[in-house]
């Protein structure tokens, strides 16, 4: 526990303040434990660094100390289980960790929709249009699409590491929802929208990096799959709990609640979250040895490698997540397939107050409570996912037969889902059907998102381990973006077709979108063998 509370920044505030006498580094203590960790740096051992550091520097020992006349010392972990790497934490710090990861996803995401139901209360404050108001929602989505496209690069640079990136941009997050709940005009409240979500957006890309830092690549899909669910869980609870506040107190108190969660949050973070990196964890370790020595030999491999790195070798790595979104096939289709899942539930915050408040008379405190219908799919679809990683892939992954690609048939059932879902909840929003039956419709859309989204998560991970925050903030872009544009066009797109026909329209896009990952299953091992970013080994 000790280990893990002194990188923590709790431990590394501690560690400052008592002048590194408290929280000390088992090196610190015994001078000849270092020993243990020195290799000869030849040249021409290579250590990726980011996600894969954690499983192959792991592997390397040296039973010798290099001698004095070598001119790099290389730091590497102190032996197969050395305590401070996170693949060697105990399961109770790793689902800890973990845990917080997920509470840390909700608590941001619940922050872009809770706001919807506070539209009419800033509208006639304001004055302003329903499309300038919703602005509030967009702007926040625009604002965690562009972050993690600079937080998740920078995570994977060693000198930074991701827990300080988490507690820091969460705690700017926070104090910025001062100026953002106490905004005296439209273009104040949008600027501070648009700001705190991209300061607040680093667990939306980096938390996915942050399990698989954790755990092998087989049990990594768990973790990756309930992250993702608490994602979607938090813009399903928004409209619920914003519901009950905006039309009692006004928009304000929809802004006041979140920031009390995520101050709880923040406060957990710094107690409790440790760095995960294990390119960071070994920088410090080599600058740690460093001072204690006086020798300027000690590099971990992530120095080395940066030895021969330029200016311009640090902008193509805060441009990694453009580049790879852009360059890479499999990683822009998957990417354009998560983001309609994305714009699809986004469309549905302006949607459902015109079905059931206009249809059906729902209250404004009410109309939150039809997007249960979501929940409920999740807490049936959910456990039916992970016994597919259970048994459909953790048995095939240890094989020399295995593929990224077998991870995909899920996406099958979820392909075929979504236009049913669509075309399902649209042509039963009438007053002549009970109001259960397009709310059973929308919870079929779980059922896309926990097959589509957490597959999508899997796929990309095991085929771009090395990049995969850089990844995964690609998708976060793509999701935001078509987040952000979807709910300014939704109310007139159902005013001008109606329910059922804008519905259906969306549902012959996702009709479209069907055969991708049936291609992808069929073609993947060909496509990925013709990049020189994704895995070629399996």
């Amino acid at each position: 526990m000790a280990n893990q509370i002194r990188d923590t920044e709790f431990g590394h505030l501690v560690r400052f303040l008592s002048r590194h006498k408290l929280f000390r580094y088992p090196d610190e203590d015994d001078a000849s434990l270092w020993k243990q960790c020195l290799q000869r740096d030849t040249g021409s051992t290579a250590i990726p660094s980011g996600e894969q550091a954690n499983q192959l520097v792991g592997d390397l020992r040296s039973g010798s100390i290099v001698e004095d006349s070598q001119d790099t010392y290389l730091v590497q972990w102190y032996g197969p289980d050395d305590p401070e790497n996170p693949q060697n934490w105990t399961e109770r710090w790793k689902l800890l960790v973990a845990s917080l990861m997920c509470i840390l996803n909700f608590s941001f995401y619940i922050a872009s929709s809770i706001y919807v139901p506070g539209i009419p209360s800033i509208m006639e404050e304001f004055g302003s249009s329903e499309i300038v108001a919703t602005l509030g929602l967009s702007l926040f989505t625009i604002g965690y699409g562009l972050g993690p496209m600079l937080w998740s690069p920078m995570s994977e640079i060693p000198q930074l590491g991701r827990s300080p990136l988490y507690f820091w941009t969460f705690l700017a997050f926070i104090l910025l929802q001062l100026p953002t709940g106490f905004a005296v005009n439209m273009p104040m409240f949008l600027v501070f929208r648009v700001l705190t979500g991209f300061l607040g957006s680093p667990p939306l890309a980096t938390g996915g990096a942050t399990i698989i830092d954790m755990y092998d690549p087989a049990r990594a899909g768990y973790g990756i799959c309930i992250l993702s669910s608490f994602g979607v869980l938090g813009p399903v609870f928004g409209p619920i709990i914003g519901g009950f506040a905006a039309p009692v107190e006004g928009w304000r108190w929809t802004i006041w609640i979140f920031t009390w969660l995520c101050a709880l949050v923040v406060i957990l973070l710094f107690f409790l979250l440790p760095e995960t990196s294990a390119a960071n964890i070994l920088y410090r370790r080599a600058k740690r040895l460093r001072e204690m020595t006086g020798d300027n030999r000690f590099r971990s491999q992530s120095e080395i490698d940066a030895a021969h790195h330029t200016v311009r070798d640090y902008f193509l790595i805060l441009s990694r997540a453009f580049t790879l979104t852009f360059s890479e096939p499999i990683v822009f289709f998957m990417d354009l397939y998560s983001a309609l899942l994305y714009g699809v539930l986004f469309l549905w915050f302006e949607s459902f107050p015109l079905v059931f408040g206009d249809i059906y008379g729902f209250s404004a405190e009410t109309q939150g409570l039809a997007f249960l219908g979501i929940f409920i799919g999740a807490l049936v679809t959910v456990p039916f996912f992970l016994a597919w990683i259970k048994y459909g892939i953790i048995p095939k992954f240890t094989k020399p037969s295995f593929r990224p690609e077998m991870v995909l048939p899920p996406t099958f059932v979820g392909a075929v889902t979504l236009p049913i879902c669509l075309f399902w909840y649209g042509w039963t929003a009438r007053d002549s059907i009970h109001w259960i039956v397009p709310i059973i419709g929308s919870s079929l859309f779980t059922v896309c998102v926990v097959t589509l989204f957490n597959t999508v998560f899997n796929y990309l991970g095991i085929s771009y381990p090395t990049y995969a925050a850089s990844i995964f903030a690609g998708n976060a872009l793509f999701r935001a973006s078509f987040g952000a544009s979807f709910p300014l066009f939704a109310r007139e797109l159902f005013r001008q077709l109606g329910i059922g026909p804008g519905n259906s329209l969306l549902g012959g896009i996702a009709v479209i979108f069907v055969p991708i990952p049936f291609v992808f299953y069929r073609y993947g091992v060909r496509i990925r063998h013709m990049s020189k970013n994704a895995r070629h080994d399996i």
